[in-house]
């Protein structure tokens, strides 16, 4: 039988049932109001002691919980500026190195790419997004040059960075272009920039739906490079280690010292733990000693 809603107060009174304390219920009901008891969970569902009854230990505050939750708003828009910044990167070296050597019209010439499975899906997707698109510069374009497709610097434009991502993937591995872009990002292979953006893709599309990003684990695999063009982490993390978001924050603030070497990523982050004292960032991935780890340090 499904479950019967409940009422702010009875969501109060339920809590309250399975342990939690209650500083100001007050302002309690307030939160509840603009923030769904459902939503909530994901923040206090590491207090509990008993998750089969939903039992919280001794100490739990709901204010803790509210404390968690703005904190993990915070962490999202600081990691979603970063990402936007890897996208915006992205897009521009593939267009200034592939355009440079093979055309304007790079994307369309299936004999650069290793996959035509993956090539005719694209073909299909990026000029059903350019016709739908109201772009100015496309309507623009499409007025001036009907039976022309666009250039690669507008046709780009359009593709969200998870398009991005499977572009640069299928390009062929023999490609010197393809690790150009590695190289500008810190990376000797491009093998591990393919399978960072999917994480990174990952991670972009559960801040664009305003999901939780403290403690969340991390389900798209991803590779470690053995070596980088600057030290990233002292050690190689394991496949356990890779579901926390410390190893992939990790990496995005390397890309991040490569596109723009006085980037605040570091800083800001810096700034939001320290604001933040009591979020246990241990899980979430951080290690004991996680300040000393190279691309951590000040």
């Amino acid at each position: 039988m499904a479950k019967q809603s409940r009422t702010i107060q009875e969501q109060i009174d339920l809590l309250k049932s399975r342990n939690m304390l209650f500083e100001d219920e007050v302002e309690a009901t307030k939160c509840l109001a603009n923030v769904s008891y459902y939503r909530l969970k994901g923040y206090w569902w590491e207090m509990q002691d008993d998750k089969v009854n939903h039992h919280f230990i001794n100490g739990s505050y709901f204010e803790n919980v509210i404390e968690l939750y703005n904190f993990d708003i915070r962490f999202r828009l600081i990691v979603f500026h970063a990402i936007e910044r890897i996208e915006i990167a992205l897009r521009t070296k593939m267009i200034y190195q592939l355009s440079s050597a093979y055309g304007p019209e790079w994307y369309l010439d299936s004999s650069l790419f290793s996959n035509n499975k993956h090539f005719s899906d694209f073909q299909i997707n990026i000029h059903t997004g350019l016709k739908k698109s109201s772009e100015v510069f496309l309507l623009e374009h499409y007025r001036n040059h009907p039976k022309e497709c666009p250039e690669c610097w507008k046709a780009l434009e359009i593709l969200t960075l998870g398009s991005l991502s499977k572009l640069y993937q299928n390009l062929d591995h023999q490609l010197p272009e393809k690790n150009k872009i590695a190289k500008e990002f810190g990376l000797y292979n491009q093998k591990y920039v393919s399978s960072w953006l999917g994480t990174i893709t990952f991670i972009r599309n559960i801040i664009a739906h305003h999901s939780r990003l403290w403690n969340r684990d991390i389900i798209i695999k991803y590779a470690w490079p053995d070596k980088s063009i600057q030290s990233i982490l002292d050690y190689i993390p394991n496949n356990y280690q890779r579901r926390k978001v410390f190893p992939i924050l990790s990496a995005i603030i390397y890309l991040n010292t490569f596109i723009s070497p006085e980037h605040q990523v570091k800083n800001d982050l810096l700034a939001l733990f320290d604001k933040f004292k009591n979020v246990p960032l241990y899980k979430m991935g951080f290690p004991k000693k996680w300040e000393q780890q190279p691309i951590w340090k000040i």
